[in-house]
């Protein structure tokens, strides 16, 4: 499935489908004659993501939603095509003979190391016409950098014996990161004021607004907590109120919510890599 992504008004006129389930959005300023001006200035940008089971809606992969909410924080307009990588359609071989999803096209031309794809945008996609989107505190780009292997190893364990302790893994690595979110950052930190520190209620990692940081951190973080109540029923604790508050502004935003996979399909994906404890 295509979908085309700015930051205007949406409009219904679906584009020419194409022989793997082509359905297109448009979300840019559309004319009187029903078709979307072309803007010489902005790049062609298709992003290319893992489709869900259906073969069309976005499934499963934080590494596809971490590039989704970067082209939607910049405010680019871009396409996106969701592969069915049990098709693997020969179009898509072609332009990129032996890769899977994510990747993307910048102008042509086929980009597809993750962390190169990043720092390249971040690069390409400047102030003044573009918003940065580098975290300021470097301590927000390796928070909670521990979680997804600890639920990694926690969730794919079959053994009873070392269950809690994976768990307990899990909790500490959660709880590490709950205490950075709720430690004020230096700008929040009143250098003249003779009180005592309070906790920070920032909503995301390193302030208000969504960062690198988050888009590499979010996606992650929600697949622990939907597939750890799935199939371990472990819940993030209720104390860790910092973790919580990251959760509930994320799911405020559109670049999240409209970026990620159903929950079922999240877990759906983890039907066969979540092993059942033996007794």
């Amino acid at each position: 499935m295509l979908m085309a992504y700015g930051h205007s008004e949406m409009a219904s006129e679906p584009e020419e489908a194409v022989d793997y389930s082509l359905k297109t959005l448009e979300s840019v300023t559309i004319t009187d004659n029903g078709a979307a001006p072309a803007d010489p200035t902005q790049p062609e940008i298709a992003l290319y993501v893992k489709a869900g089971s259906d073969g069309e809606s976005i499934g499963n992969c934080p590494f596809s939603q971490r590039l989704f909410m970067i082209l939607w924080l910049k405010g680019v307009v871009f396409n996106v095509t969701t592969v069915d990588l049990k098709r693997k359609p020969a179009d898509l071989h072609n332009l990129a003979p032996g890769t899977h999803p994510p990747f993307l096209t910048f102008n042509g031309e086929v980009k597809t190391d993750i962390n190169k794809i990043e720092e390249f945008l971040e690069e390409v996609l400047a102030p003044p016409k573009y918003p940065k989107l580098a975290a300021k505190q470097r301590e927000s780009n390796t928070a909670g950098n521990d979680i997804f292997a600890k639920f990694s190893a926690f969730i794919k364990n079959t053994n009873p014996g070392p269950n809690k302790a994976l768990e307990n893994g899990l909790g500490k690595a959660l709880r590490k990161l709950d205490d950075y979110l709720n430690s004020p950052l230096p700008d929040e930190i009143d250098a003249n004021s003779m009180e005592e520190e309070k906790s920070s209620t920032r909503r995301f990692l390193d302030g208000e607004d969504l960062t690198l940081a988050d888009c590499n951190l979010l996606p992650k973080l929600h697949i622990v907590k939907v597939v750890a109540k799935k199939y371990r029923n472990y819940e993030i604790p209720s104390d860790m109120t910092g973790v919580w508050r990251y959760l509930k502004n994320a799911y405020a935003r559109d670049e999240f919510t409209n970026t990620c996979a159903a929950d079922a399909e999240i877990e759906m994906a983890y039907l066969d890599v979540a092993k059942r404890l033996t007794k």
